[in-house]
């Protein structure tokens, strides 16, 4: 009878927390120009990425034009004909990760995601 009764109270509470949990929406930090806290500062390789202050411009011709993907070691891009890793810089820009199809930039501590330039294969 006991045990009833504690199954029922926590059947009642979860009942109260899981729409609470998973009903309200996605929360999106506004980093006012600063450097988000949520980004890390070393990539899972061990290298430290440079957060440098610089002048807040959109990148100009930043263009993936390769990948070389490789889910257990190290992935290079191709970026505006230059081959980069994790960590290198492009422009104004550091590699922050290389994935199949599209490499994450990071400046200022603000992502930026460029997919590969599909124009003109096959």
């Amino acid at each position: 009878m006991l045990l009833n009764k504690k199954l029922l109270i926590f059947v009642f509470f979860l009942g109260l927390i899981l729409p609470l949990a998973f009903g309200q929406e996605e929360l999106v930090y506004d980093a006012k120009g600063k450097r988000n806290p949520f980004i890390p500062l070393v990539t899972p390789e061990g290298r430290l990425l440079k957060l440098d202050k610089r002048e807040n411009t959109m990148p100009q011709g930043l263009a993936i034009e390769g990948i070389i993907y490789d889910k257990l070691g190290r992935s290079f891009a191709i970026v505006n004909a230059e081959v980069v890793g994790i960590g290198d810089m492009a422009g104004d820009f550091q590699v922050l990760k290389i994935l199949e199809n599209k490499v994450i930039f990071i400046r200022n501590g603000e992502l930026l995601e460029v997919e590969l330039n599909k124009e003109g294969r096959e």
